[in-house]
């Protein structure tokens, strides 16, 4: 009987995982990966991903389904791999995507770790998204979800073959509403439970009172500038804005401005108008594929650059090892150096990278 360990954030998706992967035979335990205290982040309440509550929840689930439960503590891990790496983004000018750091880095490396140390077969997640092993290609392959309105892809593309062998998607081919009527004609105590939203440590979104809290850093005050350097006024520190911004700038402007570059050999924010935001090519390293080993000549995709973009026509050049250049046939708005661009083939993951110009 093949093993498994699926992860549990004490949410209504990893709970159906759970069960799904026991009903199909599998020997399972389910963990929930300790991050951080809420002390490490700032904060008193326990209102955040993998908090007691969570624990809690997802411990009731496991006690339900008769399987055994533990709590593994991955909290040096995480702050090195994923809140360090979110704080040195921001502090150079970049937007970062922690959660697929914490992907990347934790749920499929330090998880996928532990699973060979207990000599287990598969990790399980309650993701939405699907894994196929396609014979032609004779590779793994990462797929879209049948549900296009939960699709989690975009945050998987960094899975390596040796991952995508040893994890199991039980929801990718499901809908929201079908898990939750599983977990309501199961008794699940989390069945009606909000799915979470915002970054686990930092469930206020207010990204730099949490990086100069959890640093001790003040960031400088500088100038607001538009493209002609012209001061437009003071902004509060260089890490409070992001490509695209308008809200919340202070400033009382003749007509809407946006954050179109932050320059930090000068602790500058330039502003421009909406028109100046757009642009139909990027760079992206830290490159993942998962279709091929290599892209060898000019390839028609389609990408994304957000979460929650829908895809956009491109092509992609590989100029090195570890890097792509795209080209888009429109241009898009407001693309954001750290975060990731994911190509897709169809319904197909062909790869992503980390968008750096």
């Amino acid at each position: 009987m093949k093993k498994t360990l699926v992860a549990m954030s004490g949410g209504v998706d990893s709970s159906v995982a759970s069960l799904l992967i026991k009903e199909a035979g599998y020997k399972s335990a389910g963990i929930t990966m300790k991050l951080y205290d809420n002390e490490d982040i700032g904060i008193k309440k326990s209102n955040t991903c993998c908090s007691l509550d969570d624990i809690e929840d997802a411990r009731a689930v496991c006690n339900k389904l008769g399987i055994p439960y533990y709590v593994f503590n991955f909290r040096d891990s995480f702050n090195e791999k994923v809140i360090s790496r979110f704080i040195k983004a921001y502090e150079n000018g970049s937007t970062p995507n922690p959660c697929i750091d914490c992907n990347r880095f934790i749920k499929f490396d330090r998880l996928m770790q532990r699973m060979k140390e207990l000599e287990m077969d598969y990790v399980v997640t309650g993701h939405y998204a699907r894994i196929e092993y396609d014979e032609k290609r004779e590779r793994f392959i990462l797929k879209k979800a049948v549900d296009d309105t939960k699709d989690q892809s975009y945050v998987l593309y960094s899975l390596t073959q040796e991952q995508l062998a040893h994890t199991l998607f039980p929801l990718g081919n499901m809908t929201k509403s079908e898990v939750r009527k599983i977990a309501e004609k199961n008794g699940f105590i989390n069945a009606h439970k909000h799915d979470s939203q915002d970054i686990c440590f930092v469930p206020d979104g207010k990204y730099a009172e949490f990086i100069e809290n959890y640093t001790g850093k003040k960031y400088e005050k500088g100038n607001f500038v538009d493209k002609n350097g012209n001061i437009l006024g003071e902004h509060q520190g260089i890490i409070r804005y992001t490509i695209g911004q308008r809200k919340g700038l202070g400033l009382s402007l003749p007509a809407p401005m946006y954050v179109c570059e932050k320059n930090l050999e000068e602790n500058k924010v330039v502003l421009g108008s909406n028109d100046e935001l757009f642009s139909n090519e990027l760079y992206a390293d830290e490159l993942n594929l998962i279709t091929c080993d290599e892209i060898t000549e000019p390839m028609r995709i389609k990408a994304k650059v957000r979460y929650n973009q829908k895809e956009q026509n491109a092509t992609v050049t590989q100029i090195s090892k570890d890097k792509i250049h795209i080209v888009f046939d429109e241009p898009q708005r407001a693309i954001c150096k750290g975060q990731a661009v994911v190509m897709y083939d169809g319904d197909i993951v062909v790869g992503g990278g980390t968008i750096t110009e």
